[in-house]
């Protein structure tokens, strides 16, 4: 049987070749388009996009943080500077392996844990290509080790910058204060753009209270990298606003006067110009070495200041409040006087003690220990001023009744705070029933009264309070707000003005006359500072007990630990006649006033005299 023979058909060939030309070139010309179109998306559509993304990797943009303002005393004597210093610092995105890099550097450098712990907690804050300081102050010997090490260590890098340095450091510690590092609640609270670059912040005092002024304002600029992040030009930079200068109403003279003159013993020492309402000196010792917490205090220091029995960190001077005992009493009279209990005439029956009406308890006069009487049969108010007499002010306390009290000590800036321009001030306590039934829940009793006719009790004020009060009596009841701050670039800071005291001037001259024979007086409490004086000082002496005196009992210093001894006080202002300078002094268990009159005449020939603290 014949087999049939299939023949080649050509045309159908040709039609199938020509459908799969087609559709090959339809598929290669789609593709084409769809290159075509994202050639477009990428040129056109998205160009902006994807050039940003791109300047990105090329272009950096560096923070340039502002210089912080320097702090000068009232004389230009430079008191907070700005000092070059080498600081260590890592890129992130240089480093192939951050662990490695680190313990390689520990191996170089003392880089303590605490250092890496700040530093990864730095490091998830940061932007892209940013370096995070993870070492400061580095010396010429770390420096050398790491240049050394360099080709080694890609992405670490050594940086120079300004930190804040204090050349007479524990001298003006708690009055300036100091910066340290930025910590974990600051950097929520503070704006991240403005401290773009900054490490430091003002932590205490004028360095806190005046940050915003010192701090400046940031720059940046942009610059071009390589595909290693090194730079290769800086295409365009904002400078800096430098931080504005402080000059302070603080003279150093005074400061120094004022801290020799308390020696090693505990206290503080504020004064101020009654004309002006500036802080001439503002002391409280001991202190501490500010530059200790510029770049993180170590445990080892920072435990030897916060375990001291003597508390250097506490700032006795606006943080202390006190009892201020008999220094209260020239107050006290011109309440007296505003009242009308008291004329400057009215006088007092002084045994040596007094009693309430109906009650045989006995509070005693400090005289009566020494004399076994009165100061005399009859005291003035003169005489209770000068020879500080307990029993007029007792009398004059339970006439006065508590609230009045409150009523005309609060003026002079009795239980509030200042205002002083630094940090943390307390406001003392001055007491009222209403103060004792809203923080103890207790009514007021008449002996408590009397306790604060003469600054016992519950009534508590600080160092400042109590030169502020003596600066309102110095200037006849002008009231001003207390400034440390004297000018910001030049421009003056005015202490801000309160209501005044209206009263006549017979009164004020009335409690002049007894304040000046506390010194000037032959039975004045102060008569020993009259020696060789050169201008005339009203004064007034103060004690303030430490520990309770059972009735009857007797006090011996000699029998009583060192820091349950007396607290002296002492508050003066000086030329009597036109008072340039109020002081407020108190030596923690100084034992009595005798310890603190000293120092305020050692304060107001400084200022007065001009003599150094060498004398």
């Amino acid at each position: 049987m014949a087999r049939s023979i299939q023949l080649k058909d050509p045309h159908r060939e040709a039609r199938i070749y020509s459908a799969r030309t087609v559709a090959a070139v339809l598929l290669v010309l789609g593709m084409l388009g769809i290159i075509l179109a994202r050639y477009y998306s990428l040129q056109v559509t998205e160009y902006e996009t994807y050039r940003t993304q791109s300047e990105r990797n090329r272009v950096q943009l560096q923070p340039l943080p502002p210089k912080r303002g320097l702090i000068f005393d009232r004389n230009g004597v430079l008191l907070a500077d700005n000092r070059p210093s080498y600081m260590l610092s890592i890129v992130r995105e240089q480093v192939a392996d951050l662990d490695a890099t680190l313990a390689e550097l520990q191996q170089l450098l003392p880089i303590s844990d605490s250092d890496i712990a700040n530093f990864r907690k730095k490091l998830q804050r940061r932007r892209p290509y940013e370096a995070v300081p993870l070492r400061f102050r580095l010396t010429e010997a770390e420096q050398a080790r790491l240049a050394v090490n360099r080709f080694r260590l890609p992405g670490v890098v050594v940086d120079a910058q300004l930190l804040r340095y204090y050349p007479h450091g524990e001298l003006f510690s708690h009055a300036l204060g100091y910066v340290g590092r930025i910590n974990e609640r600051e950097v929520l609270e503070l704006d991240e753009s403005d401290y773009r670059g900054t490490f430091h912040v003002g932590k205490v005092g004028v360095e806190k209270y005046y940050e915003d002024i010192l701090h400046g304002d940031v720059g940046y600029q942009n610059v071009e990298t390589n595909a290693h992040g090194r730079v290769l030009r800086v295409l365009e930079r904002h400078d800096p606003v430098p931080g504005a200068n402080l000059v302070l109403n603080l003279d150093i003279r005074i400061q120094r006067a004022a801290t020799e003159a308390l020696g090693e013993r505990r206290g503080a020492v504020v004064a101020i110009d009654p004309r002006t309402g500036g802080v001439l000196a503002l002391v409280s010792t001991p202190g501490f070495d500010t530059n200790l917490f510029v770049n993180g205090i170590s445990s080892k220091d920072y435990s030897a200041l916060r375990d001291s029995l003597d508390v250097p960190l506490f700032n006795r001077a606006i943080q202390g409040v006190y009892p201020p005992g008999s220094t209260i009493k020239p107050f006290m009279g011109m309440a007296g006087l505003e009242s009308g209990l008291i004329t400057p005439e009215y006088t007092v029956a002084d045994p040596g003690w007094y009693s309430l009406p109906g009650d045989s308890h006995k509070y005693r006069d400090w005289i009566l220990r020494i004399r076994g009487t009165g100061h005399a049969p009859r005291v003035d108010l003169n005489m209770a001023i000068a020879e500080s007499c307990d029993t007029y002010f007792y009398d004059l306390a339970r006439r006065l009744t508590i609230d009045r009290m409150y009523d005309y000590l609060r003026p002079f800036g009795f239980g509030e705070r200042t205002g002083v321009d630094t940090t943390n001030e307390r406001r003392g306590v001055l007491p009222s029933t209403r103060w004792k039934r809203e923080a103890m829940a207790q009514p007021w009793y008449p002996g408590e009264t009397i306790s604060a006719g003469i600054g016992q009790g519950y009534m508590l004020a600080s160092p400042m309070q109590l030169a502020v009060a003596t600066s309102v009596m110095a200037s006849k009841g002008q009231r001003r707000v207390p400034r440390l701050v004297h000018s910001i670039n030049g421009e003056p800071v005015e202490a801000p003005v309160l209501d005044p005291i209206a009263a006549p001037d017979e009164y004020w001259q009335a409690i002049y006359a007894g304040m000046l024979e506390v010194v000037h007086g032959k039975r004045g409490t102060a008569k020993a500072l009259a020696k060789d004086i050169q201008y005339q000082m009203a004064g007034k002496t103060g004690t303030a007990q430490v520990i309770g005196i059972a009735q009857g009992a007797v006090y011996r210093e000699e029998d009583v630990a060192e820091r349950h001894r007396h607290h002296g006080l002492f508050i003066a202002f000086a030329p009597a006649e036109a008072p340039t300078i109020a002081v407020a002094i108190i030596v923690e268990n100084g034992g009595g006033s005798s310890a603190a009159s000293p120092i305020a005449r050692k304060v107001i020939d400084t200022w007065l005299l001009g003599e150094t603290a060498d004398g």
